[in-house]
């Protein structure tokens, strides 16, 4: 029996191989394979009407809050980065991977959205001075990401969905009115500011780098 996550240690050991015999691959092939290691993908605003609540310079649209995240395969856990540009200076945010986007994968609300689905608490966000954020984090994201409770005979469940929440609804009641979730470790946070958008051929969320299109719905390769 390997040892625990003995699979990324084993797909280290694979990677370092073929990077010695790199000259013998065709480029393209290279190419498939990092992007299964890293994957970057931007978050897009959930509600339209909450610009004005968000950004650093609400008068020019040349200039929006942006949100991107890249996120790196590691040989025990994987890393997250997440960047925040032109936001308003000061806000707080509270991020989450979560198993469903209330957005479809051209941005449109999802018709009959409920909820988010099993939802983790992954941290805080803080906008600068300059209106700029950045946050890092270290844990299992790519393809293996889920929780599960057998309390309630919940099965295991992947959040492949990245998406931050106002942290105070104050930030955010002149735009959409006072809105208060519980997004936040008090569980008293604000509306859903950004999320990322599911994969139009999968409807996977973007941490699932490997999907199974041999099935049908398609699932995520762990």
């Amino acid at each position: 029996m390997f040892p625990f996550q003995s699979w990324r240690r084993r797909g280290a050991v694979l990677l370092a191989a073929s990077l010695a015999v790199a000259a013998l691959i065709p480029m393209s092939t290279l190419t498939a394979g990092a992007a299964n290691e890293r994957v970057k993908f931007p978050l897009v605003v959930a509600n339209p009407n909450l610009l004005p609540c968000l950004a650093e310079y609400p008068n020019d649209p040349k200039r929006p809050p942006t949100a991107e995240v890249s996120v790196e395969r590691g040989e025990l856990n994987d890393t997250l980065r997440l960047r925040l540009r032109h936001f308003k200076p000061e806000l707080n945010f509270d991020m989450f991977t979560v198993q469903r986007s209330r957005l479809d994968a051209e941005g449109k609300p999802v018709d009959g959205f409920t909820n988010f689905g099993l939802a983790w608490y992954q941290s805080d966000v803080h906008v600068e001075k300059d209106g700029d954020g950045d946050v890092t984090v270290k844990t299992i994201l790519l393809d293996q990401i889920f929780g599960f409770d057998p309390d309630v005979t919940l099965q295991p469940i992947n959040t492949f969905h990245v998406g931050f929440w106002f942290n105070d609804p104050n930030d955010a009641k002149d735009c959409v009115g006072l809105q208060v979730t519980p997004f936040n470790g008090e569980h008293n946070a604000g509306p859903l500011a950004f999320i990322s958008l599911p994969d139009a051929a999968t409807n996977l969320g973007p941490l699932c780098a490997n999907p199974d299109t041999s099935k049908s719905p398609v699932v995520c390769n762990p």
